[in-house]
């Protein structure tokens, strides 16, 4: 399989709440680093394969029907592939997660080895942690 092919594996299974088909195409000593500061958005950070599957499993369940991916486009140079995406999902809590992505994918023998994450963190911030608003 390319590695472009294996990108969009890797986010046709989350899109499909797959979580173990997802972590299958990573190498076991694979890491995946969110963007942001651990202080102000606490999924910020460097996360092995196995606290990856803990985060996406948590997120999953947070979610009325799961968390749409959609890839937008890609560029494949050797063994790094860098792509756009947009997430879509409803909370428990009726507030829209709607997420705008980078990400920068690297690969080693068949399968992911590291990917970082770039994201719109104040978005997210708001989604996820943030209080609900006052009602007036």
């Amino acid at each position: 399989m390319s590695n472009r092919a294996l990108a969009e594996e890797l986010f046709a299974r989350l899109s499909a709440g797959d979580v173990a088909g997802a972590l299958a195409t990573m190498a076991e000593d694979a890491t995946w680093v969110a963007a942001g500061r651990r202080e102000l958005l606490p999924a910020a950070g460097t996360y092995t394969k196995q606290r990856l599957e803990r985060l996406f499993k948590a997120m999953l369940g947070q979610l009325k029907g799961g968390l749409k991916m959609t890839v937008k486009g890609m560029i494949a140079d050797g063994d790094k592939v860098a792509l756009e995406a947009e997430s879509y999902g409803e909370l428990q809590n009726g507030r829209i997660y709607n997420q705008h992505y980078a990400f920068v994918i690297e690969f080693r023998g068949g399968k992911i080895s590291a990917v970082r994450e770039y994201l719109d963190t104040q978005h997210a911030h708001a989604v996820w942690y943030a209080n609900p608003p006052a009602s007036g």
